[in-house]
């Protein structure tokens, strides 16, 4: 249960992230939302190793969407890089 958590967590991480940073993302509604996922993992563990959530506890909401809007910062970065040469 605490994956599928994460999922639903990640996936409204996801859509505010891109409210909160506009812009023409090259992989559109989508792509935003599995990055607002992968945040949302990438939270979690990272919370866990830090020590602000116990093992097998999910990312909190704030640190889904700020997880969400690295990982698509970085995804522009990358993507906008490739297009524009």
């Amino acid at each position: 249960m605490g994956i599928l958590w994460t999922i639903i967590i990640g996936f409204l991480a996801g859509i505010v992230a891109k409210f909160l940073m506009p812009g023409r993302d090259p992989g559109g509604f989508i792509i935003t939302t599995l990055l607002g996922i992968a945040g949302a993992f990438i939270a979690t563990y990272l919370g866990a190793a830090v020590g602000w959530y116990r093992p097998g506890e999910g990312a909190g909401f704030i640190g889904a969407i700020v997880g969400a809007i690295i990982i698509l910062a970085i995804y522009r970065m990358i993507v906008g890089r490739r297009t524009t040469v």
